[in-house]
């Protein structure tokens, strides 16, 4: 009931805040806009609408993700509201929790909101209803997820704005670090090839929850490969869940 009751507490801070709002707005603008820019093309005007839709679902989910996620656990502390939670019978990894789960639904919501707007215009185009848009939405969320995971781990040690900056770098290289590493091995020194390699392991692949090129297209989908790219999500995200949590169990907040 706790952890409950601080999730549903930061979902009502963060449904209150201003800039969950104009993200929101500008993303629905910009899905909303693609069909402007699917009437450019012949014969593909349901392809760009969803490949763009799905884009700006993803990007903008991330910039929530991380916009809100980096300042959960500084913002508590600043405002001191923190010292009179765990002055209560609360321990610090429910507080953590309670605030993932929190930002979780948040995300949740906007996905939502935003899933529904491109799967509307999307049956307007293709005619029919784009069923396989939901498993690119679903594996969206476990992105936002494992991100979120990210933010929250650097926002229980750091300021908000070096938690920005570790966040978006680790989602920039999670994007490239296929890229990167078939470059070291094409290209690079023993020394080079050794820390691509170490970073491609360490950090998340992001590669695993981007199916839209597939389901764009009408390509099958291995359901062996979803599951594992699913689990893959999940566990990840747990395991930067528990590694805030013990660092912050770990932290001086006098």
């Amino acid at each position: 009931m706790k952890i409950l009751a601080i999730a549903l507490n930061t979902f009502k801070e963060a449904v209150r805040d201003k800039i969950l709002y104009a993200i929101l707005i500008f993303a629905l603008f910009l899905i909303g806009g693609s069909a402007l820019l699917a009437a450019l093309s012949i014969g593909q005007e349901a392809k760009i609408i969803q490949d763009l839709g799905l884009s700006c679902i993803s990007l903008f989910g991330t910039l929530i993700a991380i916009f809100l996620g980096i300042g959960l656990v500084y913002k508590e502390i600043e405002k001191r509201t923190l010292y009179i939670l765990i002055s209560k019978p609360i321990y610090r990894g429910q507080f953590i929790l309670g605030k993932y789960l929190g930002l979780s639904l948040v995300l949740l919501t906007n996905l939502a909101v935003m899933g529904t707007g491109l799967f509307l215009l999307s049956r307007v185009y293709l005619g029919r209803w784009p069923w396989l848009q939901i498993v690119a939405l679903s594996f969206a969320y476990l992105e936002l997820l494992v991100v979120t995971g990210i933010a929250i781990l650097f926002s229980s040690f750091t300021t908000p704005t070096l938690s920005a900056i570790f966040t978006l770098s680790i989602f920039f290289i999670g994007h490239l670090s296929p890229d990167l590493k078939l470059f070291a091995a094409r290209f690079g020194g023993s020394a080079s090839r050794f820390l691509i390699d170490f970073l491609y392991y360490l950090l998340p692949n992001f590669r695993h929850f981007h199916w839209e090129s597939s389901i764009v297209h009408g390509r099958a989908l291995d359901s062996t490969i979803l599951i594992q790219s699913a689990s893959y999500g999940l566990f990840y995200g747990a395991f930067l869940l528990l590694l805030a949590i013990v660092i912050f169990a770990r932290r001086d907040l006098k």
